[in-house]
């Protein structure tokens, strides 16, 4: 899909009070779509004074290797090879243009950059990490769920200034099977050490998001959306 389209499809978007002042961007996994998230707006609880608009785009439809082919909604195509995950760099760099796209559509609704933050779960969470650490202007946070995160050296490598000490919140289940937890620790090990600010919370769940995490999750983003009034 061309970032240009974006306009063709329309998010899901559920404001939590009248005059928003803050936006959080969430990304859906692999085979979702943008309502795929969208019960967990009243799950948070988050207060009606933060005036959130949530945005929950749908990725396009696109054949899937690791899938044997077969179409889906996929922010990239991903393949399972002898040397590890395969992800389409292409089609990443065409997913994080999208996202921005979407920060910049918030902007112009009078949102400021620094008020948004950018989620994601499964390839939805490696795409809002990527595009929130190369973005030149700072933003409030990022939460990555479950995320597939193969390369941590070249996200470090890619990361801007603007974003250097973003709050990230990292959570995995360390039952996962479709993603490994060792992959995902060895990520976050490398991520901190590379000087990102990361909250990192293990579940003893699978490729899934759990009560806990939802609470654990609703900490944070009050916490990182009232820094981003403060600020």
């Amino acid at each position: 899909m061309d970032a240009e389209k974006i306009k063709d499809e329309p998010p899901v978007e559920i404001e939590t009070a009248p005059r928003v002042a803050a936006s959080i961007i969430w990304l859906h996994g692999l085979g979702a779509d943008g309502h795929d998230f969208e019960p967990i707006v009243p799950e948070l609880h988050l207060p009606a004074r933060l005036a959130v608009r949530f945005v929950f785009p749908h990725a396009p439809p696109r054949p899937v290797t690791l899938n044997a082919g077969n179409v889906m909604r996929a922010w990239y195509d991903v393949a399972l090879t002898d040397l590890g995950f395969v992800q389409s760099e292409a089609h990443i760099r065409e997913a994080e243009s999208i996202v921005r796209r979407y920060i910049e559509r918030e902007e112009r609704r009078g949102v400021a950059c620094g008020r948004i933050v950018l989620a994601g779960f499964s390839q939805g969470a490696l795409v809002a990490l990527r595009t929130a650490l190369q973005h030149p202007r700072t933003l409030a946070g990022v939460l990555a769920l479950s995320a597939l995160v193969p390369d941590p050296e070249g996200l470090l490598r890619g990361a801007h200034l603007a974003n250097a000490r973003t709050p990230v919140f990292l959570a995995h289940g360390t039952q996962d099977s479709m993603v490994p937890f060792a992959l995902a620790e060895a990520a976050r090990r490398r991520l901190q050490a590379g000087g990102l600010d990361v909250e990192w919370h293990a579940y003893p769940a699978a490729h899934t998001v759990t009560p806990e995490e939802i609470r654990d999750i609703a900490r944070w983003l009050m916490r990182v959306l009232k820094a981003a009034e403060e600020a």
